[in-house]
């Protein structure tokens, strides 16, 4: 209600509607990142980001380097995998990833030799300011960065400078509002100078005049960090630092923009679309080290926490890296009776087993006993109509219908209800006092939808081809009827008259 007043009386809000306050347990907010142990084995699934599955380039028993490519990309939304640390390709088949579902892909098995010998071929660019944006955008790509918040979207695809839509804004969101999570925090506290560098590399890719650096209060030393730096760097005056309240989710894209720039991104329409750019803090150092040490993306930081870990801490991990080596560097070994999620507890995806590999999405391992997890999941309840949900639904759905809808498999219904607005944030769930998993139905509705609209587009090219295929059959009969008239008209016998004709006139001739 405030929001819209505010809104209406042409006040910037400098908040969103809906959203929630969490318990945050930052318990490794102290924690100084630390380094992961090399792992006996790396498993390398050949999909890592939204979009094509990459093609292995590598064969069994051959040598490679760390950052060398071992899976190139295929079509327009894909970026390349690489090896995590050199080594010794002993196997290539499917194997289980982070997914709840226990699904496998086809994975890259690399032995290591222990030496971590990396690839040279990429050359820094120190001098970046005085290349072109496309040459750089090219190394993001090659070096396959993808967005390492949780959305693991192919980077360079973000950073095309496009005139029709300028970029105004670069903001990057060091918001970090899921619970338990510290990887960005800890990033800011001991990279700031990377990070600060990475936003002018992609100020100047899309030509930017001005940044913005969105930090919640709950991390006040990481702003201050920042602005120190900024300070003693008069020269990056186009770059300032905005301290937010804390309040999740904060640090989705549409939401966080809101809040900066007062502005709502249309519906069907992208933060470009209004002059903006959004990245996140990791895929901005990812993105320093591509360009400035010729670096490929081989480990990423993430946070291991929960009540069942013994030594909560933040650890940089090299992708591929089994997750039951991950935990047992912080002290847990005996997963009975222990529930793990792949990211946070909000929008974090419950794994089956410890035996999957650290990925380009994993910002965070949680390792929470089973009593914590029955008191998190109670026994649903029916639905008492209280409007909680739609109170703290960020994008301002009705979560109860919606869930309703998906339930009862009217699946269409609930797209015209906007259900694909829905970024699953959980508010909803949170707030619920009947404990319904809504956030379970619109995935649920959202996948049996994206199933429908598949076989719509099967279908429909079906018809296509079938009419096509008539359309064609008619033509061809068409024209062999054509030349069966021409033919028949050819060689058809002539009237009498009209031989006698053609006698005279050769009689004629002769004479």
């Amino acid at each position: 209600m405030l929001h819209t007043l505010l809104r209406s009386t042409g006040e910037r809000p400098g908040i969103f509607s809906g959203g929630i306050e969490p318990e945050m347990s930052k318990i490794t907010a102290g924690a100084p990142i630390s380094t992961s142990l090399i792992a006996p084995v790396y498993i390398v699934p050949i999909k890592q980001h939204i979009g094509e599955a990459c093609t292995p380039i590598v064969s069994i028993g051959e040598q490679v380097f760390r950052g060398q490519k071992i899976a190139r990309s295929q079509g327009y939304v894909s970026v390349p995998v690489h090896a995590p640390t050199s080594g010794r390709v002993i196997k290539i088949e499917e194997h289980a990833i982070p997914h709840p579902s226990g699904m496998g892909l086809p994975s890259i098995f690399i032995e290591p030799d222990g030496n971590d010998t990396f690839d040279q071929s990429l050359e820094p660019i120190t001098n970046y300011r005085e290349r072109d944006p496309a040459e750089l955008r090219e190394r993001i790509r090659v070096c396959g960065i993808a967005g390492l918040g949780g959305a693991v979207f192919p980077t360079f695809i973000k950073l095309l400078k496009d005139q029709r839509n300028p970029i105004e804004t670069v903001i990057l969101n060091g918001i970090e509002c899921e619970p338990y999570l510290t990887t960005d925090h800890r990033l800011m506290l001991e990279k700031p100078e990377a990070i600060v560098a990475g936003i002018d590399i992609i100020m100047h890719m899309v030509g930017a005049k001005k940044a913005i650096i969105a930090i919640e209060d709950n991390k006040i030393d990481a702003a201050e960090t920042m602005r120190d730096l900024l300070e003693s760097q008069p020269e990056l005056e186009h770059i300032e630092v905005r301290l937010l309240p804390t309040r999740y989710p904060q640090g989705s894209e549409k939401q966080l923009i809101q809040v900066l720039t007062g502005r709502e991104i249309p519906a069907g329409k992208l933060p470009m679309h209004i002059g903006v750019l959004c990245q996140n803090v990791g895929t901005t150092r990812a993105i320093f080290d591509a360009v400035m040490r010729g670096r490929s993306l081989t480990e990423r930081i993430v946070t291991v926490s929960g009540d069942a870990v013994p030594r909560p801490g933040v650890m940089r991990t090299r992708l591929g890296t089994p997750m039951r080596f991950v935990f047992a560097q912080h002290g847990l070994e005996d997963f009975e009776n222990v529930h793990l999620l792949h990211g946070g507890p909000m929008m974090g995806e419950r794994m089956k087993s410890p035996d999957v590999p650290v990925v380009k999405s994993t910002n965070g391992l949680l390792a929470m006993h089973s009593k914590t997890m029955m008191k998190a999941h109670r026994v649903e309840q029916p639905c008492i109509r209280c409007g909680h949900c739609g109170v703290a639904c960020p994008v301002n759905l009705v979560p109860n219908l919606l869930a309703d809808q998906c339930r009862n498999e009217q699946f269409e219904k609930a797209e015209s209800y906007n259900l694909f607005d829905c970024i699953e944030c959980g508010a909803c769930s949170y707030v619920c006092p009947s404990n319904i998993p809504l956030v379970h139905y619109f995935r649920y509705g959202k996948g049996q939808m994206s199933q429908i609209s598949r076989a719509k587009g099967f279908a429909d090219a079906s018809k296509e081809r079938s009419e096509a295929r008539e359309v064609r059959i008619e033509r061809e009969k068409a024209e062999r009827a054509a030349k069966r008239r021409k033919v028949r008209t050819e060689h058809m016998p002539k009237p009498a008259e009209e031989k006698s004709e053609d006698a005279a006139d050769s009689k004629d001739t002769e004479s």
